[in-house]
């Protein structure tokens, strides 16, 4: 029996020590059976034809249960916030300690956490989602006067796809989670997204800006690409 159109909700499973859910996601555009596992949340979907059989799309995803379960067990574990455990902060490691009075304060290598262990997440989350404000409308300013473009809203979120986007109207959007990166990664997707508001594309024309304004900008491009994903681990 072929699997209809609406069934983008089907899932299989695959019993054992953890379980696993694997997401059905036919597609007119789908030519193949293709497995994808998300590192972020460890998400694994099979993307499929619709005239696929169930039998089919069941029997692939046994036969490739081995190569699934490796990849998972690689994934970067999860980083709870909580007392004596460590947080990245511009570029460097802080381990969170209890703290007194009201307001979360750094004190050298630690981040001190007034109250009970239950708010230290939600009150270090936001604590990270203020100084990323700072540190980015900071950069942003900093780099919309050397370009001579105003901008408009700037606006934290915390998106997964990418570090940062402008939208035609000239607002930017930022993650918060770049305040837990060098502090020169995040000045260089603030003057990255700034140069989108006289370039809108990635051209020779855009990359050559970017430069100038952020001169030699390959190294925080690397150094998102090989550590920007450990960011996401962390949990609030």
């Amino acid at each position: 029996m072929n699997l209809p159109s609406n069934t983008a909700d089907r899932q299989i499973i695959l019993p054992g020590r953890p379980e696993i859910t694997v997401l059905l996601r036919p597609s007119r555009r789908a030519s193949r059976l293709s497995l994808r596992i998300s590192r972020l949340k460890g998400q694994v979907t099979l993307s499929l034809p619709l005239s696929c059989p169930m039998v089919q799309a069941k029997n692939f995803v046994l036969e490739k249960e081995s190569w699934i379960r490796a990849h998972l067990a690689d994934l970067p574990r999860v980083a709870q916030a909580g007392f004596d455990r460590q947080l990245p902060f511009a570029g460097r490691l802080l381990t969170i300690a209890p703290g007194a009075g009201r307001q979360v304060e750094l004190s050298g290598d630690r981040l001190l956490v007034p109250g009970r262990e239950s708010l230290v997440p939600a009150r270090v989350k936001a604590f990270l989602k203020l100084q990323a404000r700072l540190a980015l409308q900071e950069a942003v300013d900093h780099y919309s006067e050397r370009l001579g473009r105003p901008y408009g809203r700037l606006t934290l979120r915390d998106t997964t796809s990418r570090w940062g986007s402008c939208s035609t109207q000239g607002n930017l959007n930022f993650s918060w989670r770049l305040i837990m990166a060098p502090p020169e990664v995040l000045r260089y997707v603030a003057a990255h997204e700034v140069a989108h508001l006289k370039q809108m594309n990635h051209s020779a024309a855009f990359w050559a800006l970017v430069e100038r304004l952020f001169p030699g900008h390959q190294a925080q491009r690397d150094w998102l690409k090989h550590h920007g994903e450990d960011l996401h681990r962390y949990q609030f």
